[in-house]
């Protein structure tokens, strides 16, 4: 097997029992194959299996959502609710970089959805990790007001989906399903 013709790049030959054969990528879009019998045997061959990119490959699948939902005519085919579900999930998850792309992909759903695509609940935990970062800029007053890159991005998440949801009126039942009862209490005490 090969990714060119001549079978010269990236070849992989096997033989023998299916013990010996290994999984392995082959970069490109194409596979070549050439099957070839010492006639020793009357076996039926081999057998195998060929998947198109590679499974839990962040970057991939980054890239294929943005454009996505970057096409007004393909929004309304997508499953927004089940995508905004995996979303959240990936953003509480990830660290660095693919949760700074995960929360790109959350605006953008939040952008182009529409009531009750998103279930807003979700992002409690990413509420809590927002206000915990809120909390200690504030706190630390000895340091410029230079906010991190996820502070920024889930400042912008925030306040983007709060106008949403003032669009859509829907701010107070969004407000009470990212807070904590005793978080209310204290609000409503202050």
């Amino acid at each position: 097997m090969s990714s060119s013709s001549d079978f010269q790049q990236d070849r992989h030959s096997f033989s023998g029992s299916p013990q010996k054969w290994t999984d392995f990528e082959l970069p490109g879009d194409t596979l070549y194959y050439r099957f070839t019998s010492d006639m020793s045997n009357t076996e039926w061959g081999y057998k195998f299996t060929v998947t198109a990119g590679h499974l839990g490959r962040f970057q991939t699948g980054f890239e294929i959502l943005k454009q996505m939902l970057s096409e007004e005519r393909v929004i309304p085919h997508l499953p927004l609710a089940k995508i905004w579900e995996w979303q959240v999930g990936v953003a509480c998850r990830q660290t660095g970089h693919q949760r700074l792309k995960a929360i790109h992909l959350l605006l953008k759903i939040v952008q182009c959805s529409s009531q009750g695509d998103c279930d807003l609940t979700l992002l409690k935990p990413l509420w809590q990790l927002f206000t915990h970062m809120e909390n200690n800029s504030c706190q630390d007053t000895a340091k410029p007001g230079i906010l991190l890159p996820l502070h920024r991005a889930l400042a912008e998440l925030f306040f983007v989906t709060e106008n949403r949801v003032t669009e859509l009126g829907s701010l107070q039942e969004y407000l009470l399903a990212l807070n904590t009862e005793d978080h209310l209490h204290r609000c409503t005490a202050q």
